[in-house]
């Protein structure tokens, strides 16, 4: 007992401790030979309305691709069935603060093709103010890309190799490389890449087929970035751009009409993506006092095919090509000035105006024609009394979406509108944290949200596989879904938190999988309601506890990245559906950092969900998750070159199995990736000869939004 005091002591004192430190006095003048800036990150930093993980610095978050890197994150969730979750919210997948608007399918594909060692890091933003578009959902994941430039050419170089060996050997590489600078009038960063992968799944469709996949992907990237120094104010011009090329090759048994079969089919999916911003920066004296204007257009392009090249017997389906076409223009206007509330406060106000089109194509024969014209304004207030800090705000959203389409719900050809969605609605949010002392608080928070169906599930077109036993498609008839969000938070110094929050939706939109003699149908539809509960803890305990006395620790001069640690998180998620009865399920995750020898850092990760629970209408016959994960690396050349070697779910243990509740009878699936993977990741930052190391801005991330929470904001 008196330990677990000691910890909880200690805890608190981290910080307090650091905060006392003040700076040693200066010399009025002195001469600079050259200047070296040292930054220690953290790993996690818990804000009021986020949680921002460090991918820049950590290897077992960075090797391999965005999508293993995102896996490995305490309390996320990412599957086939149930989407993408964190701490029981639906995740909006933005890109250095602006929204990707891609489909499902393409963000599985854009996120296994990006490496994870070019994110700088991931922002989850668990309570999105009224600055954020309503349709942010329950929550943000926001992958922040960029890096910083200085007064001098850097260049980093970032490689990966890694190898699975399930029933032979495939092998994945990426490599990366930023460069940056500036001078007295501009300043210029450049970020390219490829990814190569090549990667496996057997399925199990009730027992009707039994399928292997080989698939290989090929990725490339480029991110641009220019700014402008127009006095005190400033111009950014961004350019990126993605390219996908993926091929699939499915060999599957099964029987149709009591008549077994093998077939052979080849899909290839192409993706290109571009993306264009121009951002005007208006500075006043007062440098707490901003005014954005933002111009951003993007485009997405998916062209999809797949070919049967056998079939004994020749059962007879339809070879499948189909396409689609995105186009997104968006204008906003953010401004924000302090102003005396109570204490010290701040007023925000902004503008936006979105416009979206989307069609898709199969054979030529247009089937959606969609679209989505919003018009929206927000006002937020904040406002600090001495140990309290609040927060409220709205915004007012117009819709306008329509559109028509030839293909229904049912997979049936005949023409028929959308139907129309034109409403005004008001998205109010709440905030209050009481402030115990630095860097611990205790917050409640509220907010109403929505989630237009995204073009995935409208899309009528089956864009993943195709044959004799499986029918796919989406729903253009989907409507919105309305989130009423709300949670109560408890944080002390980033590492340890205590949580509980739940999400009110009404017309969820969920995944159905139905059974009708051999054929599979996979659906979309709406939920009247539903909710989710989610209770969560993080505890980090370090090692010293069980070593030294407690006077000893306290004198400590405490960095995560240098100590032998474990990091303990728990939750528990329960999904309410009307129809249904369903069981909650727990989630663990155990990070163990050892700092061996030589300075040599060993991180285990175990992550692990409890099976027999429910996920919207299925129910996990295996865990979503139970892998462990090792990694090891060390750094060389005065810590500008980073090796790291790694092992991902060494016991080849993750593999998901579920089964249908909505209706009778349970349709059972199984699905089992090459998961098991060996590898070594190098980054090296290239060295200058320039002393000169002024760290300027973000030139790719600029925007307040991004900068931290909105309680910090200023401070």
């Amino acid at each position: 007992m008196n330990r677990i005091f000691a910890a909880t002591a200690f805890l608190f004192s981290l910080n307090f401790i650091s905060a006392q430190e003040k700076p040693k006095s200066e010399p009025k003048e002195k001469q600079i030979e050259g200047v070296t800036i040292v930054s220690t990150k953290k790993a996690v930093e818990q804000k009021a309305d986020r949680t921002i993980f460090d991918f820049s610095e950590q290897p077992h978050l960075n090797s391999g691709s965005l999508m293993e890197g995102v896996k490995k994150l305490p309390g996320l969730i990412v599957s086939d069935v149930a989407g993408m979750l964190y701490q029981g919210k639906m995740l909006q997948v933005y890109m250095d603060g602006r929204p990707l608007n891609i489909s499902t399918n393409e963000l599985n594909a854009f996120l296994e093709g990006m490496p994870a060692n070019s994110v700088e890091r991931i922002e989850i933003i668990t309570q999105p103010g009224a600055e954020f578009p309503a349709t942010s959902g329950g929550a943000i994941l926001n992958i922040i890309t960029s890096k910083t430039a200085r007064n001098y050419l850097t260049a980093t170089y970032s490689g990966n190799y890694n190898f699975t060996s399930y029933d032979k050997f495939r092998h994945r590489v990426n490599n990366s490389m930023s460069l940056n600078s500036r001078n007295k009038y501009f300043g210029w960063q450049l970020n390219f890449g490829q990814n190569y992968r090549e990667s496996m799944m057997n399925g199990d469709q009730d027992g009707l087929v039994l399928s292997n996949t080989d698939r290989i992907m090929r990725g490339y990237f480029a991110k641009s970035a220019l700014t402008f120094e127009l006095g005190v104010d400033r111009l950014l011009l961004n350019y990126d751009f993605y390219h996908n090329n993926n091929d699939n090759l499915t060999k599957s048994d099964g029987r149709f009409q009591s008549v077994p079969y093998h077939s052979e089919d080849f899909a290839n999916t192409l993706i290109d993506r571009h993306e264009a911003v121009a951002t005007y920066q208006k500075r006043f004296d007062d440098k707490n006092r901003k005014l954005d204007f933002k111009l951003a257009y993007s485009n997405a392009k998916n062209d999809f095919s797949q070919n049967n090249i056998l079939r004994v017997p020749p059962i007879s389906t339809q070879n499948l090509e189909n396409g689609s076409m995105m186009n997104n223009v968006n204008f906003k206007v953010d401004y924000s000035q302090p102003v005396k509330i109570l204490d010290e406060g701040k007023v925000s106000f902004g503008g936006l105006y979105d416009r979206q089109t989307f069609e898709t194509e199969s054979r030529n024969l247009t089937n959606l024609d969609y679209q989505r014209q919003t018009a929206a304004s927000y006002l937020e207030l904040q406002a600090k009394l001495k140990k309290f800090d609040f927060i409220v705000g709205t915004r007012a959203e117009d819709y306008d979406i329509s559109g028509n389409t030839r293909i229904d719900s049912l997979g049936t050809v005949k023409e028929k509108d959308l139907t129309p969605f034109k409403k005004f609605k008001f998205f109010p949010n709440a905030s209050i944290q009481y402030n115990f002392m630095k860097q611990v608080y205790f917050a409640l928070n509220y907010n109403k949200k929505i989630t237009l169906p995204s073009v995935s599930v409208l899309n009528p077109n089956n864009t993943t596989f195709s044959g004799p036993n499986s029918q796919a498609g989406g729903n253009p008839l989907l409507q919105p879904t309305i989130y009423d969000n709300f949670e109560a938070k408890i944080s002390a110094f980033d590492y340890a938190f205590l949580g509980y929050s739940v999400s009110v939706a009404k017309n969820q939109v969920v995944q159905k999988i139905t059974r009708e003699g051999d054929v599979i149908r996979t659906s979309q539809a709406n939920v009247s309601e539903m909710k989710i509960h989610n209770f969560n803890l993080g505890v980090p305990i370090p090692f010293m506890l069980f070593s030294k006395p407690f006077n000893e620790i306290m004198k400590f001069n405490f960095n995560p990245d240098k100590i032998n640690f474990m990091y303990l998180y728990a939750g528990y998620q329960k999904h309410e559906l009307p129809d249904i009865k369903t069981n909650g399920f727990f989630m663990f995750n155990i990070m163990t950092q050892l700092i061996l020898p030589k300075e040599i850092k060993f991180v285990a990760n175990y992550s692990y969900l409890t099976p027999n629970a429910g996920y919207y209408y299925f129910v996990a016959d295996k865990p979503f998750n139970n892998s462990l994960d090792l990694n090891v690396s060390k750094k060389f050349l005065d810590n500008r070159l980073t090796v790291s070697l790694y092992a991902d779910d060494i016991f080849n243990s993750q593999k998901m199995a579920l089964h249908s509740v909505a209706q009778t009878p349970f349709v059972y699936l199984s699905q089992k990736y090459d998961s098991r993977r060996f590898g070594i990741s190098v980054n090296y930052k290239i060295p200058t000869r320039n002393k000169l190391a002024k760290e300027d801005p973000n030139l790719l991330n600029k925007d307040k939004k991004e900068e931290g929470g909105l309680m910090n904001q200023g401070q």
